[in-house]
């Protein structure tokens, strides 16, 4: 099976499952942006329930919607590193694997990228590493329509969703320890970071 998958920002368990899964995955370079996607948003569970983490843009002339996701420029907004890792630390400091993998992430959170996409496959490549999976990925070199896409390919852009999920049958997301599970009960398909941070190695036994 061959995935076409979104850029996401630390993106959720389901989304890693399809890059672990895939022989082949295509990474979107071309497509436009659009808000409140996992383009550049990942959600955590904290003490107080979910939250969603998201990584400001800079609006070019044209506008956001006409922007490719190649060309979009991450924003140094509202300091949005520091609060970001704040958050993390505050939702994970007692988890069994953050100071195990604190040091690996926590650049991601103090060097400066220019582009998104570029954040983002770095980011990947990093998840990648620590849950041990060699996932076989590319980058997409033009945007192809979906009703234009080879056969052999799954289209998983619009597919994995924060805001309107499709159901997908080959994912049933899979209980594992939370720290705020007692609490808030099992969040599922959270950040892949979630999934880290709790069950550390185990977590590839969950793609």
């Amino acid at each position: 099976m061959k995935a076409l998958l979104a850029t996401t920002y630390f993106g959720p368990v389901q989304w890693y499952q399809k890059l672990n899964r895939a022989d082949m995955s295509y990474i979107e370079r071309y497509d436009s942006y659009r808000k409140q996607t996992y383009r550049n948003r990942c959600v955590i569970a904290t003490t107080n329930g979910l939250q969603a983490l998201t990584i400001p843009v800079e609006r070019p002339d044209g506008g956001l919607h006409s922007t490719l996701l190649k060309d979009l420029k991450i924003s140094d907004h509202g300091n949005w590193r520091h609060l970001h890792w704040h958050a993390l630390m505050s939702a994970y400091s007692e988890s069994p694997f953050f100071e195990y993998y604190a040091d690996d992430l926590r650049p991601f959170f103090e060097k400066k990228w220019d582009y998104l996409y570029d954040f983002n496959m770095e980011a990947c490549e990093t998840v990648c590493s620590l849950l041990d999976i060699h996932p076989n990925i590319q980058t997409t070199s033009q945007y192809i329509k979906k009703d234009e896409l080879p056969e052999d390919i799954i289209d998983f852009r619009e597919f994995i969703d924060p805001k309107h999920p499709a159901e997908d049958a080959d994912f049933e997301p899979r209980r594992y320890y939370q720290v705020f599970e007692r609490k808030t009960g099992f969040q599922p398909n959270l950040s892949i970071l979630d999934l880290l941070f709790n069950m550390g190695p185990e977590g590839i036994f969950y793609l």
